[in-house]
């Protein structure tokens, strides 16, 4: 017998982002729906199993894709669909039906259409967050409207942050979010011990295309960028300070001293020490 959990959203108030309907269900072997389509958009996440989507492209053409877990599946309104669990690994999945003036564009940033259904998460950890957020929806029927509307908003955050298509990630509004991720994560972070594939890794991105993004936009590479900071950091301390260049070094994300003025020598042309005496204030 299936496990399932199904909910009504009891408020259609919302305006920019509304909920529908949500719910949980292990599935049957073989278990279908469809053929069937909807008034608004119906994401399905897989959390284990596996089965298969046939759905409309636009010009009416149905294509089948095999979905596991990890994966998940947007149905578009009016979207003639149908979707099947698998007979030997039967999929369990958890979904949400939402609409409102800014679905369209969040699905388009998480790289999303009726020719490309099939969400792929490039950040395991947002999209573990996003499952979470779905079945907490899916679990908590009973909260209110407004509390349930705020983890939909977590959800699409999550949604749209781990799936973002490369391609569409190449236009301004996107590219310019992360960046700014980026940038306020080094500005706050220039201190410790971080890398690129760390950077990349807080704004949900894999680390080559973070870094072709990064220098499109800024001029620098990360590793440029991020080494440029911290000597102008460490140039300020030098220049304000009476500490120790070791201790200057450390704060900015050097411990070995040798390695600091390298780097300091890299940028400003003179060791950090020649730099002090030339630069500091009376």
């Amino acid at each position: 017998m299936s496990d399932i959990i199904f909910s009504v959203f009891p408020n259609e108030n919302f305006v920019d982002l509304g909920l529908y309907q949500f719910g949980k269900e292990q599935c049957e072997p073989a278990h279908s729906f469809g053929p069937a389509s909807r008034n608004h958009f119906l994401f399905h996440y897989v959390i284990s199993g596996t089965g298969t989507l046939m759905a409309d492209d636009l010009k009416g053409v149905t294509h089948t894709y095999q979905i596991r877990s990890g994966q998940g599946f947007m149905i578009f309104p009016k979207q003639i669909n149908t979707y099947v669990a698998d007979a030997e690994l039967p999929w369990e999945y958890v979904w949400l039906e939402f609409d409102g003036l800014r679905a369209k564009e969040i699905i388009e940033i998480a790289g999303l259409s009726p020719e490309n259904p099939v969400y792929h998460a490039h950040s395991k950890d947002l999209r573990e967050k996003m499952m979470q957020e779905m079945l907490y929806i899916a679990e908590h029927s009973d909260e209110s409207p407004f509390h349930l509307i705020g983890h939909l908003y977590l959800f699409i955050d999550y949604l749209s942050r781990s799936a973002a298509s490369m391609k569409l990630s190449n236009s301004g509004k996107l590219k310019d979010f992360y960046i700014k991720e980026a940038l306020n994560y080094i500005e706050q972070n220039f201190q410790n011990d971080i890398s690129v594939e760390g950077i990349a890794a807080f704004c949900g991105l894999n680390r080559s295309y973070f870094g072709r993004i990064f220098k499109d936009t800024i001029g620098k590479s990360p590793q440029e960028f991020l080494m440029n900071y911290r000597m102008v950091k460490a140039a300020e301390l030098l220049k304000l300070t009476h500490l120790p260049i070791s201790d200057i070094g450390n704060a900015v994300g050097y411990p070995n001293q040798l390695h600091f003025s390298r780097a300091f020598k890299h940028i400003y042309g003179i060791s950090p020490r020649e730099w002090r005496n030339k630069n500091r204030m009376a």
